[in-house]
């Protein structure tokens, strides 16, 4: 799917289910929030922090945290395509143009990084 077919079925979600948008300054803190909980799972999962034991006593087991992983970075998603919508940002058009800038910017620079060789 293209960031600008996501970007109009949030759009139709929101208008369809949810009312309206929050304000630009809810979904900031929102977005913050998702952050949040993207980065728990990151940290228990690649780091040196462990998830702490289900109520039933057993491990969180590697499946189910993946696919919590994968539902964080899906909210921190959508929040962020909620703000482009509400400010007016074509982020397909914000994302060409940001890895250009990345490109022109960039393009010898992780190379001759010599902390990446």
């Amino acid at each position: 799917m293209e960031i600008k077919t996501a970007q109009s079925k949030v759009d139709e979600w929101i208008k369809t289910y949810g009312v309206k948008y929050f304000s630009e300054l809810t979904n900031l803190g929102i977005l913050m929030e998702e952050t949040g909980e993207l980065s728990r799972h990151v940290v228990r999962l690649y780091g040196d922090q462990s998830y702490k034991k289900n109520d039933d006593g057993t491990e969180q087991n590697l499946t189910e945290a993946k696919l919590k992983l994968a539902d964080e970075m899906a909210d921190v998603f959508w929040v962020l395509l909620c703000l482009a919508n509400q400010t007016g940002v074509d982020l397909n058009e914000a994302f060409k143009n940001n890895i250009d800038k990345k490109t022109n910017r960039d393009k010898f620079r992780h190379k001759e990084n010599k902390k990446l060789l």
